[in-house]
């Protein structure tokens, strides 16, 4: 997926972005638990996954994945998109050897009375055509080039 610089102009309702793909890897997992501080072992140790928890292998930890899902939609909107609000309900895990495919379809755009714009886009997180994640995300977008929702704080930023 390309970066660029969206300005809400630009969305619309129903739109679709562009679809994500990464393969997973043991050190995806590993270093998304790592850099998260969550040193349970399910996430790092096979044998303990495996042998005591009865899974197939460590899996992705939850701030792992909601790392995946603020790539995705910053990746779509580009350096001036600011995350509101994101919510996400988890209905299986992510393995290593699996292939994440990340699918968005905005659902609503607007302007607040604070005059900030905002996208709301539904992801889905699927691996062998399967949902592993649903997430919902609120992202402010720039309403025109010198508009920045970085640059928002106090009544001014509303999310």
């Amino acid at each position: 997926m390309t970066t660029q610089d969206r300005t809400l102009d630009q969305v619309r309702e129903g739109d679709t972005l562009p679809e994500f793909s990464h393969d997973v890897t043991a050190t995806t997992v590993i270093l998304g638990a790592l850099a998260t501080r969550d040193w349970r072992p399910m996430h790092h140790d096979v044998d303990f996954a495996v042998n005591r928890n009865g899974i197939r292998n460590i899996f992705m930890n939850t701030p792992n994945q909601a790392h995946w899902f603020e790539r995705y939609i910053t990746d779509w909107t580009g350096p001036k998109g600011r995350l509101g609000k994101m919510r996400f309900r988890m209905k299986a895990s992510v393995f290593p050897d699996d292939n994440m495919i990340f699918k968005g379809t905005v659902s609503a755009v607007e302007t607040d009375d604070t005059g900030c714009g905002w996208a709301n886009v539904d992801v889905n997180l699927s691996v062998d055509g399967k949902t592993v994640t649903d997430c919902a995300v609120r992202v402010a977008l720039p309403t025109d080039d010198n508009d920045n929702p970085w640059k928002r704080f106090g009544e001014q930023w509303q999310p």
